[in-house]
């Protein structure tokens, strides 16, 4: 039952954003907007918080959300971690443990509308306050980001550059906003009529259209040190889009893989972004 519901519901939006964009377009793209960013999974589960709790920082206060970030402290140089949509910190436990035993000093935090951070929504431009807020208030040297993280960190180095951070890592990152929000119609099956009401609605918000939000793009213009990796088998996002990043990116290199999947816990990975930060 859960399974045929999970199939008609999007249909059902999808039906409803078309029939209803012929009334009401800007009402409409609001609400295909809120559905599209609505976070259903990602918060702290039992065995997460015997993990994170005893390595809770503060909470921060970014754009009207309270936003729990972490500490796990050493001598060494600052690495933010920044996870991916409906996940939360506790997925950087691997690489975490290898951070200690390098000495790393540690800040990460649970995205808004994740892990105990409050909210019901997350899209990049909110987060990147979220990164931006971090970035300033803790000086990270080194940024890594996985997935839509991954998606941030850049965005945010193309829209605030920081002088003092010198290297960055993602991990299975999408590169253009189109592609994703191609991807949520077809899902849903909403017309271009809806699309296009969409579109205008982000253009006034955030002051771009869909199709300019491109991390391909704004990498042209970020001259730190950087590491990709991605699966070239990836089923969550594509490939293509880190070999796009790594091509306009100068001083970035890409680690391609085969059979690692999304998410990327590997020893392998791990030991990687280490010795590429000790470097």
């Amino acid at each position: 039952m859960k399974k045929q519901i999970s199939k008609i519901l999007p249909l059902a939006y999808g039906r409803f954003f078309n029939a209803y964009s012929l009334i009401a377009p800007k009402k409409v793209a609001d609400n295909a907007f809120h559905v599209f960013c609505t976070v259903r999974k990602g918060k702290i589960k039992p065995e997460q918080a015997a993990f994170l709790d005893d390595f809770k920082l503060t909470t921060e206060e970014v754009a009207g959300h309270k936003v729990q970030s972490y500490h796990w402290p050493g001598n060494g140089e600052t690495v933010l971690l920044v996870h991916g949509w409906e996940s939360n910190t506790f997925r950087w436990r691997n690489l975490i443990k290898k951070l200690r035993e390098a000495d790393f000093n540690i800040i990460a935090f649970d995205a808004p509308s994740h892990g105990y951070s409050t909210g019901k929504h997350l899209y990049v431009p909110l987060y990147e306050e979220a990164v931006n807020h971090m970035v300033k208030k803790y000086n990270p040297k080194h940024l890594i980001g996985h997935s839509v993280g991954g998606m941030t960190i850049l965005y945010n180095q193309y829209k605030n550059p920081s002088e003092h951070v010198e290297k960055m890592v993602t991990i299975g990152s999408p590169s253009e906003f189109h592609e994703i929000i191609e991807h949520f119609q077809n899902i849903l099956k909403f017309n271009n009529r809806v699309m296009k009401h969409l579109d205008d609605y982000v253009l006034n918000r955030f002051g771009f259209k869909i199709d300019e939000f491109s991390t391909s793009k704004f990498a042209q213009s970020i001259s730190k040190k950087g590491l990709l990796f991605h699966d070239k088998h990836d089923l969550i996002t594509p490939y293509h889009a880190s070999v796009a990043v790594n091509k306009n990116w100068k001083g970035s290199r890409l680690v391609s893989t085969e059979g690692l999947g999304h998410s990327m816990h590997q020893d392998d990975v791990n030991n990687q972004i280490i010795s590429f930060l000790e470097a």
